[in-house]
């Protein structure tokens, strides 16, 4: 059986509430297993004997709507995939100085390369962004909150995504990704 990890859009923000023990229930009672979360924003590790990626996300969004009662986008990768996105992280040189925040975003499909253009052009003071295959690498020299980037706008651009801080990207690669 395949490990997957699945980031979940939006959960636990007001009025999302997805409770991380429920939804591992949830789950295990479902055909996946070894269930495991990681805080409570919604990343989750699994085995499953599905095959497909879009059959996989499939059923993580209809079981989580019909039980949680809103729909929720998937975001999937391999614990190969994840290992890979921390370390490219990591050696990123750091294109603004004085770099406070720094965030990856995870797309659910492939900016175009026009899209990626644009993302990449981002120049706002203190912002930074740069697109690689299906995430996004920000650098923020102020906090999130005083940023003009947001998920919000980033999903403009491409579609449903998700953003983690990349403390939590490391630790999350750390305790499931595969070592290189």
């Amino acid at each position: 059986m395949a490990v997957h990890i699945a980031f979940l859009r939006a959960v636990n923000v007001a009025p999302r509430w997805v409770k991380m023990e429920q939804l591992r229930k949830l789950l295990s009672d479902n055909g996946f297993d070894d269930v495991e979360t990681h805080i409570q924003s919604g990343n989750i590790r699994f085995r499953t004997a599905m095959r497909s990626r879009a059959k996989i996300v499939a059923t993580l969004e209809r079981l989580i709507e019909d039980e949680f009662g809103f729909p929720v986008p998937v975001v999937l990768r391999t614990p190969d995939r994840l290992s890979r996105i921390a370390a490219y992280a990591d050696a990123l040189p750091d294109p603004i100085g004085g770099v406070q925040s720094r965030y990856v975003t995870f797309c659910v499909e492939t900016p175009s390369s026009d899209t990626a253009r644009t993302i990449g052009g981002w120049e706002v003071d203190g912002e930074r962004l740069m697109v690689d295959g299906d995430e996004i690498h920000w650098w923020l020299a102020k906090s999130a909150h005083q940023a003009k980037i947001s998920n919000a706008r980033i999903e403009k651009l491409v579609g449903p995504a998700t953003t983690r801080d990349l403390k939590v990207v490391r630790a999350l690669a750390a305790k499931w990704g595969d070592p290189a």
